[in-house]
C-alpha cells in the first residue's frame, strides 16, 4: 500500500503549487479537502461508472425518481452514485469546457453525497477556482493519485485527511484544543472500552452500537468497529453513529461512511451540547476527544436552561465557562443504556482536580464516583497528539461494573509507555506501540496493583471541606461575642479544612487544628464535600537527593575541565 506520508506530502505540494498567489494559505483546506473526497469518492465509482451512466438512461424516462434511485443503487453496488458521463478524469480530457461540465458532474451525484460538498461550500471554491484560471489545472493534478481503498486503506486514508487538515489548521491558526486524536491512542481506548465484553460480543448474532458526540473525520467509530470485526467477531453486527461541529470534518466523515457501506444519516451535524441530534438514543459503546479548554460562552443560556430541568443532561453540575470538557461526559452519560454501557473520554489533566469542593467540575466528580460510574483513568505519555505537547488522560465510566471493580477505580500510569517518532507530526514527537497497546490493556484486565496500578476505594477521593472560624477580639484582646453570647467569628481569620472522608471530623479537628489554634471552632453548617484526582501525587517516587560529597566532586571535575580546555585555547 502506497505510504500516506507520500499522499499527504502529494495533495499538499498541489496546494501549495497551483493555489499560491490567488488564495490565502488558510483557505488552502477549503480547496483541498473536498476535492480529496471527489478523488476518493470517483476512485471508488469507477469500476461501475459507464454501467451506471447506461442504466440512467435505459430507465430515466421510465422510472419515477423513487423506483430509479434503488436500480441505480443495485447497478453501483454501494449506497451512492453518480449519474454524469463525467468524472475528474473525464473533465481533465475537455480543458475548454471546464465549468460548464464540472457542474454537470456534481450536480449529478446522489443526494447523500451532494449534501457532503454543500457542506464543503463547494460552489464557492468551483467559481473563484474558475475565476482565476486554476480548476482544469486543480482537476488535472488530482487525477494523478490513486485514492481507491484497493491503494489506499481506510486506514491510511483517515492519517492522510487527519495529517492535511493539521497542515491547514496550523496556516488558520487554529486552536491547540481542536486537536485529533492519533490511531495508536483510538487502539489502546477501544481495547480497554470493550475488553470486559470479550466474551459477549463473541456471541452468535450479538448487535452492538458505538458513538462518537465529537465525531471528527469518524476515526474513532472506525477504528472501534475494526478492532471488533477483526480480533473478537468479524459476524457481530456493529452500528456506528457521531455528531460533528465542523462542516469539513462533518462531510469528510458522511464520505467515509459511504465509502464504507455504513448508514451515512448516522452521522449528523452540529453542536452536540445545544444541538443534540440524538435525542432519547442510548448508545452501547460511546468514545469521544471533545475540545480541551474550549469556552462554552455561546451555548450558555441552553445549557443553563437545560441544567435546571430535572430530565436535563447537566444538573448535576456546571463547569466553569471557559472549560466546558465535562460538559461532553454528561451528555454521554445521558446516552448510556440501562442494560450497561461504557465510555472512554479523552481528557487534560483539568477535569481530575480543577475546582474546590463545592464547585461545578467538583460536583460533577462527585455524581459520577458517588454513583459508582468512574471504573478507571489511564495517563498517557506527552507529546503524542498533532497540535499539543501536554499530558492527557482517558476515563472510563460505565453504569456496569463488574462485580469485582463495584465501588473501586483504577489508575493506570502510562506515561512512560512510548517510543520516539523518526520524525515530528507536528507537537507529536511520540506514539504508542502495538506492543505498549497490549501491555497498558493488561495492566487494566489484571486488576492488580503494581508499579504502574493503584486501585482505590471511591470514597478515597472525596472529602470534607470544613470551615474553620477563629474569635473575632476588640483592641484589648477581648473576644467579641454576639446576642446569645457565641464568639463571632472573625471573617480575616476564616480557614478551611479539607478532611478526607475516611476520617472522624471531630477527631481530625482536635488533632490537627486544635493543637495550632486552640480558641478555633468549625462551623459544620457550611459542609461542603468534594472529590479530586491527584493523579501525579498517588504515583509519585521519592528520589533521594544526592549528597554534598558528591555535587562537590562534580564541581571540582568541571572546574579541571574547563581550566585544560582554557589552558589549550590560551596555547
Amino acid at each position: 500500500m502506497t505510504n500516506f506520508h507520500e499522499n499527504a506530502n502529494f495533495i499538499w505540494q498541489v496546494a501549495d503549487d497551483i493555489l499560491r498567489g490567488s488564495f490565502k494559505a488558510h483557505e488552502y483546506g477549503d480547496v483541498i479537502l473536498p476535492f480529496v473526497v471527489l478523488r476518493r469518492l470517483d476512485c471508488v465509482l469507477e469500476p461501475k461508472k459507464d454501467e451506471v451512466y447506461t442504466t440512467y438512461n435505459k430507465f430515466n424516462n421510465k422510472l419515477d425518481e423513487d423506483k430509479l434511485k434503488p436500480v441505480l443503487i443495485k447497478t453501483s453496488g454501494l449506497n451512492f452514485y453518480n449519474i454524469s458521463k463525467f468524472d475528474l478524469r473525464r473533465l481533465a480530457q475537455d480543458s475548454k469546457n471546464i465549468e460548464q461540465n464540472i457542474w454537470n458532474y456534481l450536480n449529478n451525484f446522489s443526494k447523500n453525497v451532494r449534501d457532503i460538498l454543500d457542506n464543503f461550500q463547494i460552489d464557492k471554491t468551483i467559481q473563484k477556482l474558475q475565476k482565476n484560471n486554476l480548476l482544469f489545472m486543480l482537476i488535472d493534478k488530482f487525477t494523478e493519485i490513486d485514492l481507491h481503498p484497493n491503494k489506499v486503506s481506510n486506514h491510511q486514508m483517515g492519517y492522510i485527511f487527519e495529517e492535511l487538515i493539521r497542515r491547514f489548521n496550523e496556516q488558520s491558526n487554529e486552536t491547540a484544543g481542536e486537536h485529533f486524536t492519533p490511531r495508536e491512542v483510538i487502539m489502546l481506548m477501544a481495547n480497554i472500552l470493550i475488553s470486559e465484553d470479550v466474551e459477549e460480543l463473541k456471541t452468535k448474532g450479538i448487535i452492538k452500537s458505538i458513538f462518537d458526540c465529537c465525531a471528527g473525520t469518524s476515526g474513532m467509530l472506525h477504528i472501534t468497529k475494526e478492532h471488533i470485526l477483526t480480533n473478537i467477531n468479524p459476524n457481530a453486527e456493529i452500528n456506528t453513529f457521531g455528531q460533528e461541529i465542523n462542516p469539513q470534518s462533518y462531510a469528510i466523515a458522511k464520505s467515509d461512511a459511504l465509502i464504507l457501506g455504513e448508514k451515512a444519516e448516522n452521522i449528523r451535524f452540529g453542536n452536540s451540547l445545544s444541538e443534540d441530534r440524538f435525542i432519547g438514543d442510548t448508545f452501547n459503546y460511546m468514545l469521544t476527544n471533545p475540545p480541551f479548554g474550549v469556552s462554552w460562552k455561546k451555548e450558555k443560556d441552553f445549557i443553563t436552561s437545560e441544567s435546571n430541568n430535572p430530565n436535563g443532561r447537566f444538573t448535576a453540575g456546571l463547569p466553569r465557562i471557559n472549560d466546558g470538557s465535562l460538559l461532553f461526559l454528561m451528555h454521554l452519560i445521558s446516552k448510556m443504556d440501562k442494560k450497561g454501557s461504557r465510555i472512554a473520554i479523552v481528557f487534560n489533566g483539568s477535569p481530575l482536580f480543577t475546582g474546590d469542593a463545592g464547585s461545578g467540575e467538583s460536583d460533577i466528580r462527585k455524581w459520577i464516583i458517588e454513583s459508582d460510574m468512574l471504573e478507571a483513568v489511564v495517563a498517557l505519555p506527552e507529546q503524542l497528539f498533532y497540535n499539543t505537547g501536554i499530558f492527557t488522560y482517558f476515563w472510563i465510566v460505565t453504569n456496569n461494573k463488574h462485580a469485582k471493580r463495584k465501588g473501586k477505580v483504577q489508575l493506570i500510569n502510562a506515561v512512560s509507555f512510548f517510543e520516539k517518532m523518526r520524525k515530528s507530526l507536528g507537537n507529536k514527537r511520540n506514539y504508542i506501540t502495538d506492543e505498549q497497546i497490549t501491555n497498558i490493556a493488561k495492566i487494566y484486565s489484571n486488576f492488580k496493583k503494581s508499579e504502574y496500578c493503584k486501585i482505590f476505594n471511591n470514597e478515597d477521593f472525596g472529602y470534607t471541606k470544613v470551615t474553620v472560624e477563629r474569635p473575632l477580639k476588640d483592641e484589648k484582646g477581648k473576644i467579641i461575642k454576639d446576642n446569645n453570647g457565641n464568639p463571632k467569628p472573625d471573617s480575616k481569620l476564616r480557614d478551611y479544612e479539607n478532611i478526607p472522608l475516611k476520617q472522624d471530623i471531630d477527631e481530625y479537628f482536635k488533632r490537627e487544628v486544635l493543637p495550632h489554634v486552640p480558641d478555633a471552632w468549625m462551623d459544620r453548617s457550611k459542609d461542603k464535600v468534594g472529590y479530586e484526582i491527584n493523579f501525579t501525587q498517588y504515583f509519585y517516587k521519592y528520589e533521594k537527593l544526592r549528597s554534598l560529597e558528591e555535587i562537590d566532586r562534580d564541581i571540582m571535575q568541571i572546574e579541571e575541565e574547563t581550566e585544560g580546555l582554557l589552558k589549550e585555547i590560551m596555547s
